[in-house]
């Protein structure tokens, strides 16, 4: 896509893995799969300038070494497992977003009332997505996103985030463990085996 920045990881080496590399281009879903503690979260983490690494990550031409952290994770957005609610309210941590989109997550906009301490974790999960997505970045970051709801609501996530990927152009990396979701989303899938970072070709 003309216009939209790829997202690179050049030789990045985080815990136990080493030189991990990878072209993301625009609009492109690559998932992350491995054994639970092989490090997929810590490598989002080094993505999005959140754990030290080695190597490079690049956004486009913007090398992250060039920006302060908190100027790169302004455009590179982590959506992590267990999100983080700092305020009461749901609207406290966002300016009203659509309803198109509110509606599209299952939600109507009196959710912007809502106590946070209110909300189950599937709840909490589809609202860090919304967040993550009103706050227009340049490359998505996604741990898991639907890994505590039904398969319904999973397939309405889905479809609404691969909506609005290719909408906007964003590179993303996409941590998950379902065969049926990767096959869905997934552009490339890749596997943390050990040190390496290995490319998966018979997936779909």
């Amino acid at each position: 896509m003309v216009g939209y920045p790829s997202l690179s990881l050049v030789r990045v080496g985080v815990g136990t893995l080493i030189e991990a590399s990878l072209d993301i281009a625009p609009g492109e879903i690559h998932c992350l799969t491995g054994p639970s503690g092989s490090g997929k979260s810590r490598l989002l983490r080094a993505v999005a300038d959140l754990e030290p690494h080695a190597g490079e990550v690049w956004l486009g031409d913007i090398a992250q070494s060039s920006l302060p952290a908190h100027a790169w994770r302004g455009r590179v957005m982590l959506v992590p497992a267990e999100s983080q609610w700092w305020a009461e309210r749901v609207g406290e941590h966002m300016l009203r977003p659509s309803d198109t989109d509110l509606e599209a997550l299952g939600f109507t906009p009196e959710v912007l009332d809502w106590q946070v301490a209110r909300l189950s974790s599937g709840e909490k999960q589809r609202l860090a997505l919304l967040r993550a997505v009103w706050r227009e970045p340049a490359t998505l970051l996604l741990d898991e996103p639907t890994a505590n709801l039904d398969d319904a609501t999973t397939r309405r996530v889905e479809t609404w985030l691969i909506q609005r990927i290719r909408d906007r152009g964003w590179p993303v990396i996409w941590v998950a463990h379902d065969p049926d979701q990767i096959a869905r989303v997934a552009q490339r899938h890749w596997r943390i085996a050990g040190s390496e970072l290995i490319e998966v070709t018979a997936w779909m």
